[in-house]
């Protein structure tokens, strides 16, 4: 035999279920980045875009004695030509849902 009010309790839980749910949800939407950061990051790519980037490095330490070392990067986005000015455009708007604050800086 059921007794009156019993499913009062499987509603709260239920209630309860159904908002932590939508809190977590809340929590995976991606924090939308500060405009000027996200110029900066977006910058480093659109200058990848516009050709290879790399660095030497050279030294010397009392344990091993010299060292050097060779850095060589291509993007993605240089080698299927894309504009590096639309690359920093898009990269701002995915990053903030905004157009840029300002021009590029390459």
């Amino acid at each position: 035999m059921i007794k009156p009010g019993a499913h009062k309790g499987h509603a709260l839980v239920r209630a309860v279920a159904l908002g932590t749910t939508g809190l977590l949800l809340a929590a995976c939407e991606p924090v939308p980045v500060d405009p000027e950061v996200a110029a900066r990051q977006c910058e480093e790519r659109a200058r990848a875009a516009q050709g290879p980037t790399g660095t030497v490095t050279t030294g010397i330490n009392s344990q091993t004695g010299v060292f050097t070392g060779v850095q060589i990067g291509i993007s993605s986005d240089f080698l299927t030509g894309a504009d590096p000015v639309e690359v920093y455009r898009d990269c701002v708007f995915d990053l903030t849902g905004q157009p840029p604050i300002r021009a590029p800086q390459l």
